[in-house]
């Protein structure tokens, strides 16, 4: 059929890019500095999570009228008010949380992103109109960024088209692996529930694996669970997956008042990123149909097992790390 030669292209494409992909897919490039107030204007900065850049490297740019020399950062009568930066995101950090804890009142975060590469830090505890405008895009450029660079997520996703092919089912397939995520990204945000990363990983692995073993049986002839119930498998497998995508937001410690609606703007970011792929995806199949193009008959098989394999490979991988950690 049309949908699985096309189908085959891009999982082959997938598959050769994935062995270049990290282990660990979902360990976010981030940094959390924190500027603790010790007296009035005069502040001690440390990173409480250090990115992957090294914290002597970060090109940090705050106030004029602020004086960094790490750890001390000293902005006189005026405090810490104004513009900051940091000049070198996205060299090797994605984005930075900048947690500010006054003498009095109560702590604030704002968050540094390549979308969003100038934050304006206030003196006021209150959020304003900018502040929200600011988080809606930083937290929808980070979701869209974390799903488009998440290679097991969309390997997944993926494997859904394959198996279901396309029409009614697979918005049904994809609207039901959208709803488990978001449920459990809510969950884990919230710390409700709470799942070491390092098994978590291996576990989405594994939920790939089993989607790459659904389609051999698909094309053997025997109908799969995936096949019978695309949407339950895809609920189940998605609250899995949604654990994951919150343990990009888990090490930032956000503040409990922004973290509503940074958790929101997050996920529409993920789900952006996930209609993009999906519509990229339908996109080759038209065009596919358009051209008229085909495989090799003995090429059939070779997606199939090439996305077992590669998960495969990703999830002993992972394990190891587990097991090196225990």
């Amino acid at each position: 059929m049309i949908l699985h030669r096309i189908a085959r292209l891009v999982l082959l494409a997938a598959a050769a890019l994935a062995f270049w992909t990290p282990l660990l897919a979902h360990e976010a490039t981030l940094g959390v500095l924190e500027f603790r107030e010790m007296r009035p204007g005069a502040f001690i900065g440390r990173w409480t999570m250090e990115p992957t850049v090294g914290a002597s490297r970060v090109d940090l740019r705050v106030p004029p009228h602020c004086l960094l020399r790490l750890p001390e950062l000293n902005c006189g009568d005026k405090g810490l008010v104004g513009q900051i930066t940091i000049g070198n995101l996205g060299a090797d950090m994605s984005a930075a949380l900048i947690k500010v804890i006054p003498l009095r009142g109560e702590p604030r975060s704002y968050t540094i992103s390549t979308a969003n590469p100038v934050v304006t830090l206030l003196g006021t505890d209150a959020p304003t109109l900018d502040t929200w405008l600011e988080l809606a895009r930083t937290y929808i450029n980070f979701g869209i960024d974390h799903i488009l660079l998440g290679a097991d997520h969309l390997l997944f996703v993926l494997g859904l088209i394959w198996i279901v092919q396309g029409g009614w089912r697979l918005i049904k397939t994809i609207t039901a692996f959208t709803v488990g995520h978001s449920a459990s990204l809510a969950a884990t945000a919230f710390g409700l529930i709470g799942v070491s990363e390092r098994p978590l990983n291996a576990c989405i692995a594994l939920s790939i694996v089993f989607v790459g073993v659904e389609i051999v049986k698909q094309q053997r002839g025997e109908i799969g669970l995936t096949a019978r119930y695309p949407w339950a498998v895809a609920f189940s497998f998605g609250l899995v997956h949604g654990i994951g995508f919150a343990s990009a937001l888990a090490g930032l410690g956000l503040e409990r008042r922004i973290l509503p609606a940074a958790l929101l703007f997050f996920n529409v970011g993920v789900e952006i990123g996930q209609l993009l792929f999906v519509l990229l995806v339908l996109a080759l199949i038209w065009a596919h149909r358009r051209l008229g193009a085909g495989l090799p008959r003995w090429s059939a098989e070779l997606p199939a097992y090439a996305i077992g394999s590669v998960s495969m490979f990703w999830f002993l991988g992972r394990l190891v790390r587990v097991l090196a950690a225990a």
